[in-house]
């Protein structure tokens, strides 16, 4: 029955009750008990209300009441009168309740209804269960003013607790300074205003009608009045009422209630504590004294109190204290002044903020997103669709509530005030990505539009202010500043900034007239000499044809002083090198700056420079003297001078600038292509005269007015003239977008299709942009994050294409995309767009996708839950079309969670090859009369259109099958032109089939005593026929299906001999030749056009006219010889494996993404490859470019790979992690960890100490790196990141050496750091701590015991300080993060032996381990011992522990979700937990972990139960501990344990309507019976039992299914 239905029904029985035969009787009863005979009411009923002067004439002849012990014999005589009892009950209640309300300021007949209350209960005549709720809810409607009578009656019912959750929903505003205020999910839900008009929709309880009157009827003494009640009176008629209630919930709660009924008592009780000082409503008048604190308010708050201290105390624990810590009665606004309240209040604090100290994880102000890998977004549902995804919002850090909840928005950000160690946690993010340059996807997801620019509402969603990305700006700027005042030459930062500072321009993300006053405000206030230079000037200038500063200057009310502060940043070039572009360009940007300015307004006009308005004639001058006459400007010859003014002339002329770079760049002229054999001679071609590209060096330094104006005109160019265009133009198109890929990046297949959506149906520009994208835009997709919307783009191409005859060459080259797209995911990813059905690749296509799933889930591991899930559709998406199997050996290295379901799949190649035994003679005779020599060609034509499909794909097979060593007796003319004519798809699926039966083949002719060797060299011959001869089948193809065939002994023997022929040698060699150098933008000479048929081959160039650019044939090979490599190293094959990377490494080179490659590769078979192989795997990698350790060679090279490196090797590991990865620390926490702004800006790459020799990482660059540098992995801080991984996975040690070094240094970071900080500077003045804190065991002095920790010996730490600009207090906390991070970053068998080792460290702790420490001992020393080591490094006081949970917490942060699976051995390692103490640290290791697996049910499940146990360990019912512990030393973990059962229930911040779910209760419930009864008390209600719990028996689910 739903609440409507019982409502309905409560109604009807009220009514009942109202007329029911008994009432008059029990009434007349209880009023001749209560001194109220009807003469009386009647008299009553005219009486004026009652005064203090009116003499009690009437006394003397009231009629005197029985005596009390009369009553109950006398309602016994009246009970007998009545047969059906029940309803005798129900009335007897209503009569009660009735009479509670009319009496509550009566104080004699108040006496009498307790008195009568406890004479039925003795008897059992009263329900309380019925009564209770009946009276509160009756209370609520007699306190509604006359004015809101007619409004819906509050209440909470056991209705509204068990349809919307525990807790009521709440009104009441916090006045606090945590966050909860503004968040609409904040979990802090405080009590409804009892009366009030949010209660409007509330529906009454179903005995609130039986209440005959309203407290606004009833006088003082419960008499009726006819005139207007003072509102006094009507107030202290609520308190008296309040204060009867309470008397009587007292005496019920001496008996035995429903969890149900404990519920609503509880929350009428907040709901009056909270609204205690409520003023009247609707049209009456409050006197402001009314409310002053008198006796009987006091009074019944006191009794409310004691109500809600019997409900949560622990004896009986009837309803859990952690209900109040979620109840927001601490915040309400006007706290009374009373003592026993404010108690209440403090416990509350108190309790609140010990249980979120177990949501948080140590150190946790200092997680902060460190861009060190791929993956800094979370990824969203499968099911979502892309076009939904590209606006989800993302939250890079969250803040964390009174509760310790993780809360995120944009209201949220906004209440956090300047200053406060949030807002520095946001700008220490915000300015770590300004340096570390992530993904432009990344900063649209965190940032939001300015106010000012925001035309509706805000966009909700996980952001930063507008303030915050300002003021990190700015901070920038200032660095930079300070870096050029320094003469350290950082121009490229400039450049990569002014990209990133245009991109926020641009999307309206910063106000730029409050930028400019900010930044005008923070040059004056610091030191006046920062400005020295015109860089701010020249940064100006990149956005000053931005729409929003255009407005700004032109129409705000403030442009006038806006223009004075941006010409005010104007500085005189003091250039030591006065023709230096740079020095040029810098010198005549004021100029620039003017002239832009004086031609926006006329009103500012007044304030512009003249003498630089007049410089600007010798721009025009320089301009009109290098473009005069006929004479071209050559680019590739200019002078430091020339590039100098043509950079300033991109500011100034941006439009004439762009037509001489086009004009350049089609300087050579045009040529008509010449048509091929195979092509209609009316069809003509005209083509570009190839010059050289320009410069990066020259494209660098120009505006961004002038990249946009290029790139436009040059897609025009490209991809809509009529001429085809040069690979210079195509070239220098490519290094535009590289230069600046946050301002000018765009997905060309959308971008083109939104300019003109008839370009792409056009065969050349969609090979054009295949080719742009494929061979020169992939690395800069995967950095934007637009691999997978790429992905589906292409695969539309392959979709309508695989079925389709003739369309090979746009085919192949979309495929051959389309799996170096799949081969560059390192994420989880849907194979569809829409997220449903079958995928629509091809076989080859989906073989790819598993082999990169298996290589993504191995090597970084499942980011999401939701992904877990979606794994088992995605593989029936996969495989749904395809019947490939893959070997054992293959699936020896494939994950688990792959191999468990790819190993039930059924091999039918047996049945494959049944087919072609069964088509064999048919298909045999068809190639016979197709194939011979004498065959006419036109029967081609006939053989297509009437043989059978079946047939066909045996095709290549049957030829193959005819050439018998002797492939020139084939018609290869008619074979070529059957593979041209059949669709791309079918083409493959000959070549699958053709390699099944020659394999089978090869079988058969080894029973007939053939030898081996000459069979391979057959097979290599006719391959050969096939590939290069007559180059009629794809080799790439051909090599991938031969490696898909593992399991046969010579498959891979046959690529091996492919990949080794000459013919392969030669082209591979020639591609190199004519491909230029791999860093294709430092090209500067002319690219040659190779013939499109030697590009191409026969079967793809046949009929095909338009040329290629980079395609090639060999270029298709890139994405296969890495996996040809997988397959030889899974076989064992390891010198095949050697020998062919050393073959092809100079090939290798050229591919996008190989040094992904090699970090993913070592991470997959890591603990399988021999050390030379690592060597070799290695040696692909330009090494002289990698920010390897100095001493790593030596380490690998190492002619005693036993030994393992030095712990200093380590150590200087993790310094470059700390000075290039982690995010810098800024100078205003207030922790007092955070490093001085001077320290920052000789961070990273300018760490230049001069007294310090500098090696390793920390030289290893000079400057921060542009984007086309580092296009793999990306960013420097994933280069040194993935670097570091790279080193540790190519160590010749076991892990469990390298996590011991690891963990080693961590542990005893901190007296490392320190003492060799003292040997430097003095001894230290921290003292000895254990005079002060004996049980302390502390890392940096010594206890009263006489134990230390001891530093690291081994590591010579004296420059460690000043190398990484920090204190040693800040750097020993960034030792641990970045420890974390890299640990993270390594395949699971690290982790195992983080774990273990981890436990040992805790396990063998002195202190724990010492039976001599008393429990106050103990619960201090640990309490000491989990300090954040921020805090403890501050007074030299870390300890070994607090450092080893902070690394398991940063170690957690960092973890992909998948990989949490084996956390719960931590816990496993540690138990049998025998202590409080080592309970405690249990608890505070895995307690921060579970609020991340709140999607991830069955992991938390798994490790609640963990956690539980390790409570019965030390409170089971079995035990005996050596020290007596009381349970309510552990009330902390109790609430903690209620709080993230509600959390993990409502799978996010705790709502008023959370409830946990029912199988989270039975595992509770399970584990409880093993406890201690005290303690089990304490968990009685998370428990699915529904007569001991308040959540039970609110809980829909379980009070409909019990049995649940």
């Amino acid at each position: 029955m739903d609440q409507k239905q019982r409502s309905v029904a409560a109604a009807a029985n009220s009514r009942a009750y109202q007329f029911h035969p008994a009432r008059a009787a029990i009434s007349d009863l209880f009023n001749l008990y209560l001194g109220r005979s009807s003469r009386q009411k009647a008299d009553d009923s005219v009486r004026e209300p009652p005064n203090k002067t009116h003499k009690r004439v009437l006394a003397l002849n009231r009629e005197l009441p029985p005596r009390n012990e009369q009553f109950l014999i006398d309602f016994e005589q009246l009970q007998t009168q009545f047969g059906d009892q029940d309803q005798l009950q129900s009335v007897t209640e209503s009569v009660l309740i009735s009479l509670v309300i009319q009496c509550c300021s009566h104080a004699p007949r108040a006496e009498f209804l307790l008195f009568a209350l406890r004479s039925l209960c003795s008897i059992g005549y009263i329900n309380w269960d019925t009564l209770l709720p009946s009276l509160l809810s009756s209370v609520a409607s007699a306190e509604v003013p006359v004015s809101q009578g007619s409004q819906g009656v509050p209440s909470v019912s056991s209705t509204s607790l068990s349809q919307s959750g525990m807790m009521p929903s709440t009104s009441v505003t916090a006045n606090t300074s945590n966050f909860q205020s503004s968040n609409p999910a904040s979990t802090l839900n405080p009590v409804h205003v009892i009366g009030s008009p949010a209660q409007s929709t509330i529906e009454s309880s179903s005995v609130a009608t039986l209440s005959p009157v309203k407290l606004s009827d009833i006088a003082c003494n419960g008499q009726p009045s006819t005139t207007r009640i003072d509102p006094s009176i009507r107030h202290n008629a609520i308190s008296n009422l309040r204060q009867l209630c309470c008397k009587i919930i007292l005496t019920g709660l001496e008996c035995n209630l429903k969890p149900v009924t404990q519920a609503e008592i509880f929350y009428h009780m907040l709901n009056w504590l909270v609204n205690w000082d409520q003023r009247q409503q609707g049209n009456e008048e409050c006197d402001g004294k009314s409310w002053r604190l008198n006796k009987a308010l006091i009074e019944w708050l006191h009794s409310c109190l004691d109500v809600i201290w019997l409900l949560v105390e622990e004896d009986k624990c009837r309803v859990p204290f952690y209900e109040l810590l979620r109840s927001g009665l601490q915040f309400i606004e006007n706290i009374p002044d009373d003592e026993a309240l404010f108690t209440l209040i403090l416990e509350i604090h108190r309790r609140r903020d010990m249980m979120a100290m177990h949501m948080q994880m140590l150190d946790q102000h200092l997680h902060c997103p460190t861009f060190g890998t791929h993956r800094i977004l979370p990824q969203t549902i499968p099911n979502i669709a892309v076009e939904g995804v590209a606006n989800l919002r993302y939250s890079p850090i969250t803040y964390p509530s009174v509760l310790g909840e993780p809360l995120h928005g944009e209201d949220l950000a906004a209440s956090i005030q300047r200053g406060s160690l949030d807002w520095e946690r946001a700008l220490r993010c915000i300015r770590h990505a300004i340096r570390s340059t992530p993904s432009p996807d990344w900063w649209k997801r965190v940032l939001v539009v300015a106010p000012f620019y925001r035309g509706s509402v805000p966009t909700p969603g996980a952001v930063f202010t507008c303030d915050m990305i300002c003021e990190a700006t700015i901070d920038r700027i200032v660095e930079l500043l300070k870096l050029t005042n320094a003469e350290i030459n950082c121009w490229q930062e400039w450049l990569v900034f002014s990209d990133i500072f245009f991109f926020f321009m641009k999307s309206g993300c910063i106000d730029f007239v409050d930028f400019i006053d900010k930044l005008g405000s923070r040059l004056t206030a610091s030191d006046h000499h920062i400005l020295n230079t015109n860089h701010v000037t020249w940064l100006l200038a990149q956005i000053i044809r931005v729409e929003h500063v255009m407005t700004a200057l032109n129409t705000d009310s403030r442009k006038v002083e806006t223009t004075r502060k941006i010409l005010s940043f104007h500085r005189e070039d003091r250039s030591s090198d006065p023709n230096n572009p740079q020095s040029i360009l810098l010198d005549f940007i004021s100029s620039c700056q003017n002239l832009r300015i004086w031609s926006l307004n006329t009103s500012t006009r007044e304030y512009l420079n003249n003498e630089q308005l007049q410089k600007g004639k010798q721009i025009d001058e320089w301009w009109k003297q290098v473009s005069k006459g006929e004479h071209m400007m050559d680019y590739m010859n200019m002078d430091d001078k020339s590039i100098g003014m043509f950079w300033v002339v991109s500011y100034t002329m941006a439009q004439p600038a762009c037509e001489t770079v086009m004009n350049w760049l089609s300087s050579g002229g045009v040529t008509e292509l010449l048509p091929g054999a195979n092509v209609q001679p009316n069809e003509r071609f005209m083509v570009m005269r190839e010059v050289s590209p320009l410069p990066i060096s020259l494209l660098s330094g120009f505006s961004m007015n002038l990249y946009l104006k290029l790139v436009l005109q040059m897609e025009e160019s490209l991809f809509a003239g009529q001429v085809v265009p040069s690979i210079a133009m195509v070239e220098t198109y490519t290094r535009l977008l590289l230069i600046a890929p946050h301002s000018l990046f765009r997905s060309h297949f959308s971008h083109l299709a939104q300019r003109n959506a008839s370009l792409l149906s056009k065969p050349a520009v969609t090979l054009l942009v295949l080719e742009i994208v494929n061979y020169r835009l992939l690395p800069l997709y995967r950095y934007q994050g637009k691999c997978k919307p790429l992905m589906y783009d292409v695969t539309k191409i392959i979709s309508a294409l695989k079925g389709k005859r003739r369309d090979h060459r746009v085919f192949r080259l979309a495929e051959n995309l389309c799996i170096n797209l799949i081969l560059s995911l390192r994420d989880f990813f849907s194979v569809k767009r829409e997220g449903k059905g079958p995928t629509e690749f091809t076989e080859t296509l989906n073989r790819i996708t598993i082999i990169t799933l298996a290589i993504t889930i191995k090597t970084r591991g499942i980011a999401e839950a939701d992904h877990q899930l979606y794994l088992q559709t995605m593989l029936e998406q996969v495989l749904a079309t395809s019947q490939h199997t893959w070997s054992e050996k293959t699936l020896r290295y494939f994950p688990s969670l792959l191999r468990d379901i790819l190993m039930s799949r059924t091999d039918k190649r047996g049945m494959a090859i049944q087919d072609w035994q069964q088509s064999e003679t048919t298909v045999i005779n068809q190639c016979t009369q197709l194939l011979s020599s004498s065959a006419e060609p036109n029967y081609v034509m006939t053989y297509l259109n009437h043989s059978f499909l079946q047939h066909r794909k045996y095709l290549c097979a049957g030829a193959w099958i005819l050439m018998q060593g002797h492939p020139e007796n084939l018609n290869s003319g008619n074979l070529a032109r059957v593979f041209r004519e059949v669709s791309p798809e079918e083409v493959t699926a000959n070549i699958y089939t053709m390699v099944d039966v020659l394999l089978h083949h090869i079988h058969k002719e080894l029973q007939h005593g053939h030898s081996l060797q000459d069979l391979l060299l057959k097979t290599c011959a006719n391959l050969a026929f096939f590939v290069w001869t007559h180059e009629l089948i794809p080799l790439d193809i051909l090599l991938l299906a031969l490696i898909d065939r593992d399991d046969d002994p010579h498959a891979l023997r046959i690529v091996i001999s492919l990949l080794e022929r000459q013919e392969l040698q030669q082209r591979v060699k020639l591609y190199c030749m004519n491909r230029g150098p791999p860093e294709h933008w430092l090209y500067t000479g002319i690219f040659k056009r190779n013939d499109l048929q030697k590009a191409l081959g026969n079967h793809l160039s046949w009929k095909e006219r338009y040329p290629t650019f980079f395609d090639d044939i060999v270029a298709r090979l890139l994405p296969v010889i890495p996996l040809i490599v997988y397959r030889l190293i899974e076989n064992d094959a390891i010198e095949s494996a050697d020998r062919i990377l050393a073959m092809y490494s100079v090939f290798l080179a050229y591919h996008p993404l190989r040094f992904t490659f090699v970090r993913d590769i070592l991470a997959y078979f890591y603990g399988h490859l021999p050390g030379k192989l690592i060597v070799r795997i290695l040696n692909v990698l330009d090494l002289s470019k990698i920010p390897f350790s100095e001493s790593f060679p030596q380490h690998i090279g190492s002619s005693n790979p036993a030994i393992c490196p030095p712990l200093e090797y380590f150590a200087t590991l993790l310094l470059a992690l700390v000075n290039n990865v982690i995010p810098p620390l800024n100078s205003n926490s207030k922790s007092g960890s955070m490093g001085d702004a001077s320290n920052n800006s000789v961070r990273g790459p300018h760490n230049k100490t001069p007294a310090t020799p500098q090696s390793g990482p920390a030289n290893a660059s000079e400057g921060q790196k542009a984007f086309y540098q580092i296009q793999d992995p990306g960013t420097y801080t994933q280069l040194v990141l993935e670097t570091a991984v790279i080193e540790i996975l190519s160590l010749p040690i076991s892990a469990s050496q390298i996590v011991s070094s690891l963990v080693q240094i961590v542990v005893n970071i901190q007296p490392t750091l320190i003492q060799s900080s003292n040997g430097l500077h003095g001894a230290s003045n921290s003292g000895v701590q254990g005079s002060v804190l004996p049980t302390s065991p502390s890392g940096g002095s010594t206890d009263s015991a006489g134990r230390s920790t001891p530093s690291v010996s081994g590591i010579n730490t004296s420059s460690f300080v000043s190398r990484s600009g920090y204190t040693c207090q800040q750097l020993s906390c960034l030792f641990i993060q970045a420890c974390g991070l890299l640990l993270a970053q390594l395949p699971p068998e690290f982790h195992l032996q983080l774990y273990m080792e981890a436990s040992r460290i805790i396990k063998e702790s002195w202190w724990l381990t010492d039976g001599k420490r008393s429990l106050n001992e103990l619960d201090s020393a640990v309490c000491y011992a989990l300090l954040d080591p921020t805090w403890a490094s501050q007074d030299n006081t870390s300890t070994a522990i607090g450092n080893i949970v902070a690394l398991l917490h940063s170690f957690f942060n960092n973890l992909p979700q998948e990989w949490l699976e084996g956390t719960h051995v931590i816990i496993q390692h540690l138990r049998p937990v025998t202590s409080v103490a080592m309970l405690r640290i249990a608890f505070r290791i895995m307690g921060p972990l579970l609020p991340r697996l709140v999607n991830a049910h069955n992991l938390f499940n798994k490790i609640l139960s963990l956690l539980l146990n390790t409570l019965v360990d030390v409170f089971g019912k079995n035990i005996q501990p050596p020290v007596p512990v009381e349970a309510s030393e552990i009330s902390d973990l109790i609430d903690y344990l209620h709080h993230i059962i509600h959390y993990e229930g409502q799978g996010g911040p705790v709502q008023a309507s959370s409830k946990p779910r029912p199988e989270v209760l039975a595992i509770c419930g399970r584990a409880a019976e093993s406890l201690r009864s005290d303690v089990q008390h304490l968990l009685s209600h998370l428990k699915p039992d529904i007569n001991s719990s308040i959540y039970a028996a609110t809980h829909p689910k379980l009070v409909q299914n019990p049995s649940t």
